[in-house]
């Protein structure tokens, strides 16, 4: 049985798709996915769907599955969740069966790092994804400046992506670095088990340059600005305050007003609560707490009675859009 090990996928559909017509995959030949088929290219989804339908087939988790997992999402993780709509879901569960690892009878097959002093089963999740964690745990054991590759002394080789290598697989002490950058426009490269042949198609374009520009309004869009604290809305405009598109400027610019127009709220919105705290004593003065308790607010209306209400509290209360916009319905603001 043939077997090729694939290098860092990352949404590269079409050259997927163009070699393996090179090769003459068969349904009889195994495929494996060495991990990040996901992210940065323009079809992860159709990568994705093509492995899940693909019966003799294995994919690792990379970091940028790992990231999709932990809910760790940046912005090509962003891109890809609004892609995949309705299936991204299915496609986390999907994950979760996937492993760190995989042995042939040639070689072991990772994602990214290997720890040379250890065997293969006592490895670190983290350290064969290539997590942020990982890279860490690795400084502190290789010098300054060295990697993993420069300490292998393995007999059986192992073969990782994770690191553009180049234009070339990079082949030292026994491994092969395979990626070699096919999102970024150059070539995505596969190993060809027995043997370790060589196969290459070169990528029709840099995806992950074209995928930030376009992705961008939609992955804003989608984010879930309502239920977000100001506070953290203040650190997204302040991290997207490099960009120079016009739309996405005047878009930020209206999640901007937006939201310090609800912040303007909050000296109304006390003056309100005082208002109905005042009717309450004068009408049901007696009754207070019961009809007090009656209000979603009520918290508000007993500091209010004793004259302790502050636009303080309703900053740490009404710390997210919905919140304001909710208390502003209840109160008959709007």
């Amino acid at each position: 049985m043939r077997k090729f090990i694939i290098g860092d996928i990352h949404g590269c559909y079409d050259e997927l798709m163009e070699l393996v017509e090179k090769v003459g995959l068969t349904a009889d030949d195994l495929l494996i996915s060495l991990g990040d088929i996901v992210d940065r290219g323009n079809k992860s989804k159709e990568v994705y769907e093509y492995f899940l339908n693909r019966p003799n087939s294995v994919v690792l988790i990379g970091n940028h599955e790992r990231k999709h997992q932990n809910k760790i999402l940046s912005y090509a993780q962003e891109i890809v969740k609004v892609q995949f709509g309705n299936e991204y879901d299915g496609f986390l569960k999907w994950l979760d069966g996937l492993g760190y690892y995989y042995e042939t009878e040639e070689a072991i097959i990772i994602h990214a790092f290997f720890e040379h002093d250890k065997e293969l089963t006592d490895q670190k999740q983290e350290v064969l994804c290539g997590s942020t964690s990982g890279d860490k745990y690795l400084e502190k054991k290789y010098p300054e400046g060295t990697f993993w590759t420069e300490f292998y002394t393995g007999k059986k080789p192992v073969i990782y992506g994770h690191h553009v290598v180049g234009d070339q697989p990079k082949i030292t002490n026994n491994t092969y670095g395979i990626d070699t950058g096919a999102c970024h426009g150059n070539y995505l490269t596969a190993i060809e088990l027995p043997g370790f042949k060589i196969h290459q198609v070169k990528a029709n374009a840099d995806y992950w340059k074209d995928q930030q520009k376009t992705w961008q309004i939609p992955v804003l869009k989608a984010k879930n600005w309502h239920e977000m604290p100001f506070a953290e809305i203040d650190k997204q405009l302040e991290k997207l305050a490099y960009i120079e598109n016009a739309e996405i400027v005047n878009y930020l610019n209206g999640i901007r007003n937006w939201k310090n127009e609800l912040i303007h709220s909050y000296v109304p919105i006390k003056a309100h609560l005082d208002d109905l705290t005042k009717e309450l004593l004068e009408t049901h003065r007696e009754n207070f707490s019961l009809e007090a308790n009656k209000h979603l607010f009520k918290t508000y209306l007993f500091k209010s009675r004793s004259n302790n209400l502050t636009i303080e509290d309703l900053q740490k209360g009404l710390n997210t859009p919905n919140k304001v916009t909710a208390i502003k319905k209840a109160l008959k603001m709007d």
